[in-house]
């Protein structure tokens, strides 16, 4: 499905310099559309209007700038809560048969089965909890340090939005654990750092800025969360 046309000033971007842009392409009807040209940088404002959604999602796996653009500025995607929370069902999931596999018992009594499923519930409230004191520690350091980029509350939900939606590499989690073999811990290892790669690019497309910063927040963001562990931890719950 292709955009719409034409949109109020700063609507779409170039995915390839970031410039704001009114239109993706014009329609000349009867089937004839034109890719607008970009006014600052000469290239197609957004190529991937052409592109089949699988060669986006490769690009978008790839951790292409431009294909960042093209979802976050001149698509209409609505998925970023239902993503979250099925990303974090995933998550607890792990969780929770890693704590079902250190524990020997198996009496199949009720009692037992309602606390394996309240541990569920735990593993996902505890999930919820790290991401988002990492995200807040994400916040907490590009507001710090970048002011000017944060300075509407649109600016926060673009972030925000921009963030969940990176987080798409956590559905990896359960087929790893599926086919769960000897290099299991190693891909759930791959699965966290590509996650904060797709992290530090979403920022990094998002707020316009160089490589290092985005990093540089999610440093923190990774303090934070694991702040937040080790209280679990002294608290006696399994995380």
């Amino acid at each position: 499905v292709l955009p719409r046309p034409m949109a109020a000033l700063g609507a779409y971007r170039c995915i390839e310099c970031n410039e704001e842009a009114t239109e993706l392409y014009r329609d000349y009807q009867r089937g004839v559309l034109r890719i607008s040209i970009c006014k600052s940088c000469q290239k197609p404002v957004d190529k991937y209007i052409e592109y089949d959604p699988v060669i986006i999602l490769i690009n978008a796996v790839l951790c292409k700038a431009q294909a960042y653009r093209h979802i976050l500025f001149n698509t209409k995607i609505n998925i970023h809560g239902k993503l979250c929370i099925f990303c974090l069902l995933c998550e607890a999931y792990i969780r929770w048969l890693q704590l079902q596999d250190s524990s020997q018992n198996t009496d199949p009594d009720d009692l037992i089965r309602y606390a394996k499923e309240w541990d569920f519930y735990r593993m996902f409230g505890i999930a919820s909890l790290e991401q988002t004191s990492f995200f807040l520690g994400i916040f907490i350091t590009l507001w710090w340090m970048t002011p000017e980029m944060l300075k509407r509350k649109s600016d926060f939900i673009l972030l925000l939005k921009a963030l969940l939606l990176s987080t798409y590499g956590k559905l990896l989690l359960i087929p790893a654990v599926i086919w769960e073999h000897d290099y299991t811990p190693l891909c759930l290892a791959f699965i966290k750092v590509f996650v904060l790669i797709s992290n530090s690019q979403a920022i990094r497309v998002t707020l316009n800025l160089n490589r290092i910063l985005p990093w540089f927040a999610i440093f923190f963001g990774l303090i934070l969360e694991n702040g937040v562990v080790c209280l679990f931890q002294k608290m006696g719950w399994d995380v």
